[in-house]
């Protein structure tokens, strides 16, 4: 077992920690800094969607890691396992030990596709599906080429989960493939939501309600997904009535699309960094954890009610490192990050309804004059070529694109709403 420090340690390799270090590396070119980061592939997650869509190769979502970190960037392959804040250190799943003056902890969320009944069993054939996963998206895209008629099911479990939109989207792009083919109207498409509506900010929700009535759509609310029975190609629901009653439903299927329940990673959940509900318990607008002050977490496992996207992570990591290098300096940490995400809405194979929010869900796009609720083929270009090309040449590289966000400019349109 060794001991190593380390300045600043960062704890997980996705968006939010590479991208801290690299911008903590072009902010300050002397600070030590290290990542811990098991896994060798980096994946642009986001893009996950249209590869399930057809429109997206698996290949243009994947780097390699070592690729990503500045060299100058210490590199640790290992799995974080405990914490001891009191004493500033980590222990590894190796059994090394690393202390550190800061540490920022976004190792994302794991999926928890135990919770659903069958599934593990199932998922990968018998037409289950999850663009969830690197190693299950592509075979979403081999079930929709495949299928031809019959019941497609499109399921979301309770929040939170990373990206609240990308159960829907993979639906509107399975619907757009079979309109396209001339085939809609020979299947019945339902979209089984355990949330009570079909999206959190009801300036949105109502446009997308138009656009699941534009396909003949069939939207259930308050249906949780429980359990799957894939030879039998039968799901089963936990319905939830206005009173709070429950009872158990199952539903058949030929197609079946599966958002598995998400939460904090084990090891965060018992660590002493996580709050009553296993996040990482940080200031929702410092990002600074409310105990440890040289704590900071971001990204999906952060304690944060924003939308879990790539978007909220680029605006939360200049928060991050610009309160680390204040307090080095003796000065107080800001409240920097008002919760913004963006959740570009796939609604066809060549539109994009961009939907861009921050805390309480209040509706902040970045483009004056333009209206939120429109399906455009601008964003789509953006969601297939502009926003991958800012992750991969900007975010991650550490550069800082602060684009404003701002409530005025959806005045207009919330009025008209």
């Amino acid at each position: 077992m060794t001991t190593q420090h380390h300045t600043l340690l960062i704890i997980g390799g996705g968006a939010a920690g590479v991208s801290v270090a690299n911008n903590m590396r072009r902010q300050n070119a002397d600070i030590d800094i290290a990542i811990v980061e098991p896994s060798e592939v980096h994946y642009y997650q986001p893009g996950f969607t249209i590869i399930g869509g057809g429109a997206y190769t698996m290949k243009q979502t994947t780097r390699n890691e070592a690729d990503l970190i500045h060299p100058s960037v210490t590199w640790i392959k290992d799995y974080a396992e405990t914490f001891q804040p009191d004493g500033n250190s980590v222990t590894l799943r190796s059994g090394d030990t690393i202390s550190y003056d800061y540490l920022v902890v976004c190792p994302g969320l794991q999926l928890d596709w135990d919770k659903i009944e069958g599934l593990k069993e199932t998922l990968n054939k018998n037409n289950v599906c999850s663009n969830y996963s690197a190693e299950t998206v592509e075979y979403t895209w081999e079930c929709i080429q495949t299928i031809q008629e019959g019941t497609a099911l499109f399921t979301q479990p309770p929040m939170p989960i990373k990206c609240a939109g990308a159960p829907q989207k993979i639906m509107y792009l399975a619907a757009d493939r079979f309109r396209k083919r001339g085939t809609l109207d020979k299947f019945n498409i339902e979209f089984l939501n355990a949330g009570p509506g079909i999206f959190g900010v009801p300036f949105f929700a109502k446009a997308l309600s138009k656009v699941v009535a534009g396909y003949g759509i069939k939207t259930n609310f308050n249906h949780n997904l429980v359990a799957i029975d894939g030879p039998a190609k039968t799901a089963t629901f936990e319905v939830t009535d206005g009173e709070g009653n429950k009872q158990r439903i199952a539903k058949a299927f030929d197609m079946i699309h599966v958002t598995p329940p998400q939460s904090a990673p084990d090891f965060i959940k018992k660590s002493p960094l996580a709050n009553a509900a296993g996040w990482i318990d940080v200031n929702p607008k410092t990002l600074q954890h409310n105990k440890y002050g040289n704590i900071f977490g971001l990204g999906d496992a952060a304690a944060t009610s924003n939308a879990k996207t790539a978007a909220a992570v680029r605006k939360q990591v200049p928060v991050v490192v610009d309160n680390i290098l204040s307090l080095r300096n003796s000065n107080d940490v800001r409240e920097g990050y008002d919760g913004y995400g963006s959740c570009p809405l796939t609604t066809s194979l060549n539109t994009v309804m961009l939907a861009e929010f921050s805390y309480d869900g209040k509706v902040t796009p970045s483009f004056p004059l333009l209206d939120p609720r429109e399906n455009r083929w601008i964003w789509w270009w953006g969601k297939t070529t502009g926003f991958p090309w800012l992750y991969w040449h900007l975010m991650i590289k550490g550069y800082r694109i602060d684009i404003p966000h701002l409530e005025c400019y959806a005045k207009k349109f919330l009025k008209e709403d």
